[in-house]
């Protein structure tokens, strides 16, 4: 009987220490994001501007481009590149997320909390979209998403190539299973 009470007592307390350390991690994660949140106002103030990777500036002059990719690895090397810049492709599953739940609960307040000092930081600028546009940090932005959008369309380009070519992954889908006749590079 006392066993189980010191169980009923012991299990509270590994929920406390596991929300105070997801807390904890809330905290740090913050912490380490205020810098950036805190100075969104130079990229209105056209002071500091987002890099846009060469990937991306290559996509944007030449999306379809074809020269050097007549095998299975150099588009597979192409397409890695482009995921390096942009981040997974929507056919690509999501990674297992083995957090618990008060872990997750911290990242989402922490991103919570940074996008409002943010907000803050850049609200305190009068008349800011008239800055954005004399400054040019309006057009650059622009200019971002448009090497984004170039960039997202070369890696969709490339995948269905490989597939045509029959390739393996990452050349192509990640649920293309390739046919029984192999290309060369494959």
């Amino acid at each position: 009987m006392m066993r189980v009470a010191c169980l009923l007592l012991l299990f509270p307390l590994l929920g406390a220490c596991a929300a105070a350390r997801s807390a904890g991690e809330g905290a740090r994660t913050v912490a380490s994001g205020l810098d950036e949140a805190a100075a969104a106002p130079l990229e209105d103030l056209g002071l500091r501007r987002q890099v846009i990777p060469m990937v991306l500036l290559q996509a944007q002059a030449s999306p379809y481009d074809q020269r050097n990719l007549y095998q299975c690895s150099s588009i597979a090397l192409e397409v890695e590149r482009l995921n390096e810049a942009l981040g997974p492709d929507a056919d690509e599953p999501p990674p297992p997320d083995g957090r618990l739940l008060s872990e997750r609960a911290a990242d989402a307040a922490s991103r919570a909390a940074l996008d409002a000092i943010r907000d803050a930081a850049t609200d305190f600028i009068p008349g800011r979209s008239w800055i954005r546009r004399l400054t040019g940090a309006e057009q650059h932005s622009r200019h971002v998403q448009e090497a984004l959008q170039a960039g997202r369309l070369r890696r969709a380009f490339l995948k269905g190539l490989g597939m045509q070519r029959n390739c393996a992954p990452p050349a192509a889908p990640s649920w293309y299973r390739p046919r029984g006749v192999n290309w060369p590079g494959q």
